[in-house]
């Protein structure tokens, strides 16, 4: 490795890091599985630095990458879950719904997670990331006429899982569960 790709994998991990770790943060359970998916994103940037595309187009590459680290890290979760049923438990109360949280996030949360990985991922790179549906279709590989259909489907099936559990909008553009009131 020369200089240059020295060089450039600085200024790359200087502009994305925390990008790569707020989009890791935002999907693992916990900080440290966080901080792992960060750490091997980079790992993964530094040994491939040759391949990292200019420009802007190194963030989706990250993103990408981070992506497919993320879903290797849930396959390891998994099947450690499998081999200890305690753990499971012990997670269960450390991470379970505390009485102080809204009932609103609770119910939003709930169905958010019930989603497909698919859908919650193309809603998470809009809401959280801030993507255009360009960069998503860079980052997916895909076309952007396939992501807009993909992002307009899976709001869709978002928009009636919230109807179906009773989560309405106010004439505030709050979420609240039917039933309640403000």
């Amino acid at each position: 490795m020369d200089d240059d790709d020295v060089a450039r994998f600085e200024a790359v991990y200087r502009e994305t890091y925390d990008l790569i770790a707020a989009y890791a943060a935002r999907r693992c359970d916990s900080p440290q599985d966080a901080a792992d998916v960060v750490a091997e994103t980079f790992t993964i940037a530094w040994r491939r630095v040759g391949e990292l595309p200019p420009g802007q187009e190194a963030r989706l590459w990250l993103y990408g990458v981070a992506r497919k680290v993320l879903a290797d890290h849930r396959r390891s979760a998994v099947r450690q879950r499998l081999r200890s049923v305690e753990l499971d438990a012990e997670l269960a109360d450390l991470y379970g719904d505390h009485p102080d949280s809204g009932v609103e996030l609770s119910a939003i949360g709930s169905v958010f997670r019930s989603l497909s990985d698919d859908d919650r991922e193309l809603l998470s790179l809009v809401a959280w990331e801030g993507l255009e549906r360009e960069e998503i279709a860079t980052m997916l590989g895909l076309s952007r006429n396939a992501v807009r259909i993909r992002l307009y489907r899976a709001r869709r099936r978002f928009s009636r899982a919230l109807d179906e559990a009773g989560v309405r909008f106010t004439s505030e553009s709050r979420m609240i569960p039917a039933g309640r009131s403000l």
